[in-house]
């Protein structure tokens, strides 16, 4: 059995299940269990990494780290961000560094995403786990690096 996984908030700002995100397929966990946090509007941001280990995927607008168990913690900042390419998003350490929890991983300047109607509500999961398998730990509002959620 996996130890139990405590995935801290990437982004400071106002906690919502996944069914709160305005996108199907994290609303639907297809990907996977967990929980989303929205930031200030309008405000820069410093997102930093949930769960200490290997940064094996590394796009603008999300990334993957996997936990010394093998666990995948998928962190996407904002809907449809990607059509961006980038655009307000500047990267702070590179694919495959090893990085603890609370190592910031990228700032986000969201001017170009709202101006564009994106959401930056941004969903934070295990990958490859059931649905509704994520327990919330946080409410109301959390801070970057605080506990978000945890899963057994």
């Amino acid at each position: 059995m996996a130890q139990s996984l405590v995935v801290h908030s990437p982004i400071s700002g106002r906690v919502l299940s996944l069914a709160e995100v305005p996108d199907p397929v994290f609303a639907g966990q297809m990907v996977g269990s967990g929980a989303a946090v929205e930031p200030p509007s309008g405000e820069m941001f410093d997102v930093v990494s949930p769960v200490a280990g290997k940064v094996i995927k590394l796009l603008p607008h999300a990334f993957v780290v996997v936990d010394s168990s093998g666990r995948g913690v998928l962190t996407h900042v904002g809907i449809d961000t990607v059509k961006l390419k980038g655009d307000g998003f500047k990267l702070l350490i590179a694919q495959g560094d090893t990085i603890d929890a609370g190592t910031p991983v990228m700032r986000v300047d969201p001017t170009a995403a709202l101006a564009a109607g994106y959401s930056m509500v941004s969903p934070v999961v295990v990958l490859d786990t059931k649905p509704d398998t994520a327990t919330l730990v946080a409410s109301g509002t959390v801070a970057a690096g605080a506990s978000l959620f945890s899963l057994d």
